[in-house]
């Protein structure tokens, strides 16, 4: 994966969404996606119903309980354009699938606009968290997973009681986790996730 997050550029200038699938749960990829040091392209939990996903496309392995380690590549229309299988242990050649992709935008990517600029984040963003909170924790993840570590800046309400009283200014309540961003407070950490996800969407 860090690989892929290498080449990222190459996927977006081919009009493509890179996407990570594993019947894994979501707290396994958020420790996961942590643990390589941030992912900032979108895993999905092919969970609950397990390998669902995998098995409408052939490649979920029934009697190991996981999916194969396989690249599918859906074209602009939905059509499925490649499908290639390293088994599960074995290592993908993310160059060689980045070539793949800018050969089907230019085969059927016609039409298709160009990438966006990635909007990024606000200078001078802060997120406001406590340590014993499930919730803060889930938004620090994010912040990390997406590489906004050095974007938005954490304090902690429950060792720093200046920024208790700075909460208590902006919104007032002691509620976390609370992201502020241009002086606006968000409240609630599905809201915060998804705004930061958005924010650094590759296309």
């Amino acid at each position: 994966m860090p690989a892929l997050e290498g080449l990222l550029s190459r996927f977006r200038a081919a009009h493509t969404q890179a996407l990570g699938i594993s019947v894994d749960s979501i707290y396994c990829h958020a420790n996961w996606a942590r643990d390589l040091g941030g992912v900032s392209f979108p895993l999905l939990a092919d969970f609950n119903p397990k390998g669902a996903v995998a098995r409408s496309y052939g490649l979920y392995l029934e009697d190991a309980g996981i999916t194969d380690r396989a690249t599918v590549i859906i074209d602009s229309s939905g059509i499925v354009r490649h499908v290639a299988s390293v088994t599960p242990s074995g290592e993908r050649d993310i160059a060689a699938i980045a070539s793949i992709c800018e050969q089907v935008d230019r085969e059927h990517g016609a039409g298709l606009r160009a990438a966006s600029p990635l909007r990024g984040l606000p200078d001078g963003s802060v997120l406001y968290v406590k340590g014993s909170c499930g919730f803060s924790l889930r938004v620090l993840n994010a912040r990390e997973n997406l590489h906004l570590g050095d974007r938005i800046a954490v304090k902690r309400i429950d060792t720093d009681p200046s920024a208790m009283e700075e909460l208590k200014k902006l919104t007032g309540k002691t509620q976390v986790p609370c992201l502020v961003v241009e002086g606006r407070p968000m409240l609630e950490s599905d809201d915060i996730t998804r705004y930061l996800a958005e924010m650094v969407a590759q296309v």
